[in-house]
This record gives structure tokens, sequence and C-alpha cells, in this order.
């Protein structure tokens, strides 16, 4: 007998309903993800510090006919996470989806960088994603649902960088190591907990590789020249990975840091 799945590949990426929980939503991945998962049904509760930016994606999302909420919060505290678990929740009776999309660097060599910016990039990195995490995934073990987490990682969570990223490097080693013992902790609850590690990509916190000026085209060379794709990513270069992690084609996948950098990892 034939399954299912193979006789329809496609239902295997079936998000219809699904309701999402996105942070960082008004960041270029975030916005991606918000409105790939609305086009195909997906109803989501979009967090982020800005009102103005998540009132831009709302509309967005919107004009492909989808279905959203959005907060203007942080989860800088446990009463923060708890607060977006709740409002998602009030507004959809369930959570499917937690897709961390929020992210911070401050660029600096160790012997300058102060503590306070070393700690504002963990607190951003590390602390959110985790406060998210275990509000969340605290509501899954106890509802029986077999959730989907997907953080954002980094290519320098694996490999350093010259450029002062003591504090970025360290938080997306983190996310690595918060994605595989999450992924072990859950796996028993049927839920799954993956990451995507990109290398350099077009988004807010990047737009200056994107100049003419000098440092721009100095920075964004040296970037090319170890990317063997030629190319430097766009938001949508993410999206197949990230509506592949967050629907039932990735059903057998946990704990798993996804590199979708051009081949950089590979040379």
């Amino acid at each position: 007998m034939i399954s299912e799945p193979l006789r329809n590949p496609l239902s295997m990426f079936d998000t219809r309903d699904k309701v999402a929980i996105i942070t960082g939503a008004s960041g270029s991945f975030g916005r991606a993800c918000a409105l790939t998962l609305a086009s195909l049904g997906g109803k989501l509760l979009l967090v982020s510090g800005s009102q103005d930016e998540l009132n831009d994606v709302l509309r967005e999302v919107k004009e492909v006919g989808g279905e959203a909420r959005v907060l203007v919060r942080r989860p800088d505290t446990l009463e923060d996470a708890e607060a977006i678990r709740d409002a998602a929740l009030e507004a959809y009776g369930r959570i499917d989806q937690l897709v961390i999309a929020s992210g911070f660097n401050k660029a600096g060599f160790i012997q300058d960088l102060p503590l306070d910016d070393w700690e504002a990039v963990m607190n951003a990195n590390v602390r959110g994603p985790w406060l998210m995490a275990k509000v969340v995934g605290t509501y899954w073990i106890e509802s029986g649902i077999k959730g989907k987490m997907l953080m954002m990682s980094s290519v320098r969570g694996r490999h350093g960088n010259y450029s002062g990223y003591t504090g970025y490097c360290t938080s997306k080693g983190a996310t690595d190591a918060l994605t595989r013992v999450l992924a072990t902790e859950w796996a028993q609850y049927g839920i799954t907990v993956n990451s995507i590690a990109p290398t350099v990509f077009r988004s807010k916190l990047t737009a200056w590789m994107w100049s003419d000026d000098e440092v721009g085209q100095a920075t964004r060379k040296r970037s090319l020249s170890r990317i063997p794709l030629g190319r430097l990513g766009e938001a949508e270069d993410l999206m197949g990975m990230a509506l592949y992690l967050l629907t039932p084609a990735s059903s057998f996948c946990t704990g798993q840091i996804m590199y979708v950098d051009g081949g950089y990892t590979a040379g």
C-alpha cells in the first residue's frame, strides 16, 4: 500500500491552521517566515519591540491572505515570555510552532567591549530564547502537543571571527547547544527542536555590506571569497529550510543545526 505522503508529497509541508509564535517578526528572517507561513494558511502571533515595524509586517501578511495578531514585547523576563505565550493562546487557543527569529549583535574586541554590551548580546540571543522555550515547551508537554521549535543560529556558532565577535559567536554556540539538549529532552514528547545557521545574508544588521562605500565593498569581497556559491544570502534562501523544519516533513529530524550558507562550512 502506498502511504499518503508518497501519494502526495506536498502534504508533508502542510501548515494550514497551525498557530505559530514568531519573535523578532519585524526582522528579515522573521518577516520572511511570517509571510511564508501566512500564505500557506498558518495563524500567527508576530512579536517584536517595534509597533511600526510590526504593523508593516502585519500589512504584508494580510496582502498574502494571512491571519495574524501583533504584540509589542520582547522576552526579556519570564513574565514577558509568559505574556507572549498567553497572547497566542488567547488569540487562537493553541500553539503549534515557535520560531525564534530575534537576535542582536554588538561587536568589539574583548579588551575593549564593555561587559554591558556582551551581556546585552547574551540576553537577546540566549536568555530570551531559553525563556520562550521554557514557557512554550512546558505548555506543549502539559497539553500533549507535538510542537515544532525553530531557532536562528549562525555559522558563527561553529567558526570564530576576527572582527570582535566574542559575544555573538559565544551566543550562537549556546544556541547550537540549546538546540541539541532540548531536542534530546523533548524527544519523548514528540517535540522537535532545530536551528538554521546561515552565513551573511541581507538584513537590517548587515545592510551596510551591500553599500558601495569602501568598508562595505571590502567586507563584501572578503565574505564572498569564503562562499563557494559566490553570493551573499537573501532571507528567501532560508525559507525552504524553515518550511521543512516547521512541518511534518521533518518529523524524524531533531537536534540539527542546518547550515544554509552557500557552501561556507563545506570549504
